[in-house]
């Protein structure tokens, strides 16, 4: 069983915090604790805006979100970690080698794809980014 989950995106502000929140949102585990970094965050800014919103239709609140830059102690602690991208999950590896065995892509138990970067984009790209993030949690949740 997992106790701590981490998952990871580029800036923390858009992707893995929409994954945080709709795992906590979907799993309402008390045993779990959720939480994202980035590996080249900006620390401290919030969530984009647009992330807000779809979060926020869903009836998530995520205006408390702050992005925090990954370090190789958050890849440590964690039991699971979860990365949007292949590039993302060989970077970690990378950064902290021995975490190997415990470091996915979200969308391991679907198609084994990326989930590309919504930033900057229209609204189109994220509502179809938060789709799929949306179903790989659902797809991680017999393994929680």
């Amino acid at each position: 069983m997992f106790e701590r989950i981490l998952i990871v995106c580029m800036g923390n502000v858009c992707r893995s915090p929409t994954a945080e929140y709709l795992f906590r949102q979907r799993t309402r585990s008390r045993h779990v604790a959720f939480s994202s970094a980035g590996l080249c965050a900006p620390a401290g800014r919030p969530m984009d805006a647009t992330s807000l919103q779809l979060l926020a239709e869903s009836g998530i609140d995520g205006t408390m979100h702050r992005a925090r830059q990954l370090t190789p102690l958050m890849l440590r602690e964690a039991d699971l970690v979860l990365g949007m991208e292949k590039s993302h999950v060989a970077a970690m590896i990378q950064l902290v080698p021995e975490i190997r065995g415990k470091v996915y892509l979200l969308d391991k138990w679907l198609d084994g794809n990326d989930i590309p970067d919504p930033y900057r984009q229209q609204r189109t790209a994220f509502d179809y980014v938060y789709e799929m993030i949306a179903r790989d949690v659902d797809s991680w949740k017999p393994y929680l």
